[in-house]
């Protein structure tokens, strides 16, 4: 029987130098990463942790490489909407994979309210990662200029809604999908079934890619009745709210473009209950085609698909890349195709 006092010691770097045959220095080069050490004698070291089972010592090794291997992800939503969500899921299943194949851990920020807001710049300015991936954002939310102070590499999700006041482009590096170009696609495929009063239920325009949408939706009917745009929020319970209004306001809708496939299905739940039958009265197209949504509403949902998942992944892979790199390294943004995904709801 063994106890704690009993267990073999932890393997150090002088071990893995004595097994290997070379210098500790030389395994601190290979451990932590760094060029210069001939491929024969790194493999060896590589062969020296293995049959050791040496673990790096992370708090060590930050102190050489300057490095926390961990990324903050900042999501500026509160916590129901982020666990109720699957667009958040999706997009922090690619985080994860990409900041695994990397070693890399990810540490989750939620922000609930302004007192939130300061604890996320006090953790990120105290050192503690090496740089922020942040999402959801809204106009008016100070957390880009609380990031900026604490001095972080940072990636956004989503255009940013500001620009760089030397250059006019974008403020910071992003990742986004066609937004408005998908939207023009939702909207003309609406138009050429033949439908003649096309309605759009709209994220909230204090959030870009709501705004670009809707932008899309002009692009083609310029001169859509007004009350046929109506503000949602991205929920299910947004999307019967504004399926109701429409309905009130113009009972001959015949066609709704919903800004996400959330409130496409809160607009079908309210369709079914006033007796609308969907394609055939009503045709629904929404936006995302998150298939845990889009697949299982009645009927399956037309969608314009967005590749969340690897707009997660990009966005960690810029920010990783972009370490120890100039700024000038870091595209400033980055904006993926969308396509329409035809089922029975148009």
């Amino acid at each position: 029987m063994t106890d704690e006092s009993s267990a073999a010691p932890r393997p150090t770097l002088e071990a893995v130098a004595a097994r290997a045959g070379v210098s500790r220095a030389t395994v601190s080069r290979v451990v932590n990463g760094d060029a210069g050490v001939r491929e024969t004698l790194a493999a060896k070291v590589r062969q020296a942790v293995d049959e050791l089972g040496y673990v790096p010592n992370r708090a060590a090794r930050s102190l050489v490489t300057r490095r926390h291997d961990a990324v903050a992800v900042v999501i500026a939503e509160p916590e129901t909407r982020v666990f109720a969500d699957p667009f958040f899921a999706l997009q922090l299943r690619g985080i994860s994979k990409e900041l695994t194949a990397h070693d890399v851990q990810l540490v989750l920020l939620l922000t609930e309210g302004r007192d939130d807001h300061e604890r996320v710049g006090r953790y990120l300015a105290g050192g503690h990662v090496d740089g922020a991936l942040v999402f959801s954002l809204h106009l008016d939310d100070p957390l880009p200029g609380i990031i900026r102070r604490a001095g972080v590499p940072t990636v956004f999700g989503g255009r940013p809604g500001w620009s760089d006041p030397v250059s006019g482009g974008p403020g910071a590096p992003y990742v986004d999908c066609d937004n408005r170009g998908g939207a023009r696609e939702a909207v003309r495929h609406l138009v050429g079934l033949g439908r003649g009063r096309v309605a759009h239920i709209t994220g909230p325009l204090d959030q870009t890619s709501a705004v670009d949408r809707l932008d899309g939706f002009r692009d083609v009917l310029a001169d859509a009745d007004p009350r046929l745009i109506v503000e949602g929020d991205f929920t299910p319970a947004g999307g019967e709210r504004a399926m109701r209004q429409l309905l009130d306001a113009c009972p001959d809708v015949d066609a709704v473009f919903a800004a996400n496939d959330l409130s496409a299905s809160g607009a079908l739940r309210v369709l079914r209950e006033r007796g609308r039958r969907v394609p055939d009265d009503v045709a629904v197209i929404g936006f995302d085609d998150m298939l845990p949504v889009a697949e299982q509403v009645d009927p399956p949902l037309t969608t314009v698909r967005q590749d969340i998942e690897e707009m997660g992944r990009l966005m960690a892979r810029i920010l990783l890349q972009g370490r120890g790199e100039s700024p000038a390294a870091t595209p400033a943004g980055v904006v993926l195709p969308t396509s329409l995904v035809r089922r029975a709801s148009a």
